[in-house]
């Protein structure tokens, strides 16, 4: 899935959530599946990874694509700016 379907994609999932033809869960649901598709696709031309952040509430279930786990936690860590943040890295 190129970035532009993957768009048009998650568009259409907002659109049916905007016009009550689905709910927050189903939504949701769509999107991730998306950006799973995306991103497996997306390491696979690069080499890259996805990985879940698991554990803080804040960062819990935030999604990256890094070469690496410790670079993929440096990620998390960076959208956060908190020292205090814990977390473990899972592949996805």
């Amino acid at each position: 899935m190129d970035r532009i379907s993957a768009l048009r994609n998650i568009e259409d999932a907002l659109s049916d959530f905007e016009s009550d033809e689905n709910g927050l869960k189903e939504t949701e649901r769509r999107v991730v599946a998306v950006l799973r598709t995306y991103a497996t696709e997306f390491e696979s031309e690069r080499d890259l990874s996805a990985y879940r952040a698991r554990g803080d509430e804040r960062a819990d279930g935030i999604v990256v694509v890094a070469d690496s786990k410790d670079e993929a936690r440096e990620r998390v860590g960076d959208l956060f700016d908190a020292e205090d943040l814990e977390f473990e890295m899972e592949t996805i």
